[in-house]
């Protein structure tokens, strides 16, 4: 599960894994109230994510249960050719929602 926290409160590197900001989310939004995605608010195309904590793991050590988006990330919103890897993110709603969303992660938006 990929963790995220407020830039301000993070002094270095953790041991494991980097700690990531500056992706934009397209088609919902992290909901800070709920720490999971939520829907889009009327005129935010591009709302920004919280730093995440992210950790890399093989394929086989996937978390599959409920309450998980899997959720691709890409450098633009091109997407097919510029994706760059998949991570999981708290969901409330089942993740079908979100798929049929086409929720996904942007390093940059357009």
């Amino acid at each position: 599960m990929t963790d995220v926290y407020d830039v301000s409160t993070v002094d270095e590197q953790p041991e494991v894994g980097t700690y990531v900001h500056g992706f934009f989310m397209e088609g919902a939004r992290w909901d800070d109230a709920t720490k999971a995605i939520g829907d889009s608010k009327p005129k935010e195309l591009y709302p920004t994510m919280p730093m995440m904590h992210i950790i890399a793991i093989t394929v086989d050590k996937v978390d599959h249960s409920e309450g998980v988006y899997d959720c691709p990330f890409y450098t633009t919103t091109i997407r097919g050719p510029t994706f760059v890897l998949s991570g999981p993110l708290r969901t409330i709603d089942p993740p079908k929602k979100w798929v049929l969303a086409a929720v996904a992660l942007v390093m940059q938006p357009d």
